[in-house]
């Protein structure tokens, strides 16, 4: 990756930087406690702190979950190469530095739509030598676009790790379903697939349709919770690695681990 593929500054002309509404990004950042959002970013979190009480938990826990099942994948799976599309602003225990501690020669992608992040990843993306990280600015509606573009940097005869950490629930049922069947299609066998998702059966009927209020009123993404049966769908074909579809402190966890039984998450190999 190199300098002169990013932008110096965030470009306020261009059409996708938008901080009249809250994103997806810059709220997680917020809800982790960084500093790269703007007021709509902390409105739409301080609602949605109101629904999810444990919500800034739930930022840690999958936080905490992707360190986890990227030491997985990158040490007892062998993965050397990762797809993380919907990576957020960086922080520490980023995908990169998480498998290149366990695979120096680790390749990683990373993907994202919002200006913010590209300008971060610049900065702080940088993976070690002998491995690659690379970032496309891409929108995880158009698979097809962000699969031709990772096959630069990823070789797609060789296992690949996929990432989808609090982004499905951006999407709306058939096209999510289509998205995943189009990312998995394009694997190869051996391939692993890491995903977490709110979770609507911890929710309710009545919280469930207040988030879909508050993201229809406030935000770029409009979120929609799922249950188990339907975040498990996310797997179909794939083998669940154990424990299966559980919150995230269930999933291999350590010593320490925050609970959190608003989010699903699940790891599943392509055979």
């Amino acid at each position: 990756m190199t300098s002169d593929e990013f932008p110096d500054t965030v470009r306020d002309d261009d059409p996708a930087f938008d901080t009249s509404v809250a994103h997806q990004a810059r709220v997680y950042n917020y809800l982790l406690g960084g500093k790269d959002h703007y007021a709509p970013d902390r409105a739409f979190a301080r609602e949605l702190e109101t629904i999810f009480p444990d919500i800034v938990s739930v930022a840690r826990a999958n936080r905490d979950f992707l360190g986890r099942a990227v030491r997985f994948l990158a040490g007892e799976a062998g993965l050397s190469q990762f797809l993380d599309i919907g990576t957020g602003i960086p922080a520490p225990g980023s995908t990169h530095e998480v498998a290149q501690e366990v695979r120096p020669d680790a390749r990683i992608v990373y993907v994202d739509r919002d200006p913010v992040v590209l300008s971060h990843a610049r900065a702080f993306l940088v993976g070690r030598d002998p491995g690659t990280t690379d970032y496309l600015d891409a929108d995880l509606r158009e698979p097809e676009v962000i699969l031709e573009r990772a096959a630069g940097t990823l070789d797609f005869s060789k296992p690949v790790g996929l990432l989808l950490l609090a982004i499905l629930h951006a999407i709306p049922d058939d096209d999510a379903y289509r998205i995943m069947a189009t990312l998995v299609d394009a694997l190869p066998s051996g391939s692993y697939v890491a995903i977490s998702h709110a979770s609507k059966e911890r929710l309710g009927a009545e919280a469930n349709a207040k988030v879909a209020d508050l993201s229809r009123r406030t935000s770029r993404e409009q979120y929609v919770l799922r249950d188990h049966a339907g975040v498990a769908r996310f797997f179909e074909g794939l083998d669940l690695v154990e424990p299966g579809v559980v919150p995230p402190h269930e999933w291999r966890p350590g010593p320490r681990e925050l609970a959190s039984n608003d989010v699903l998450v699940g790891v599943g190999r392509k055979p």
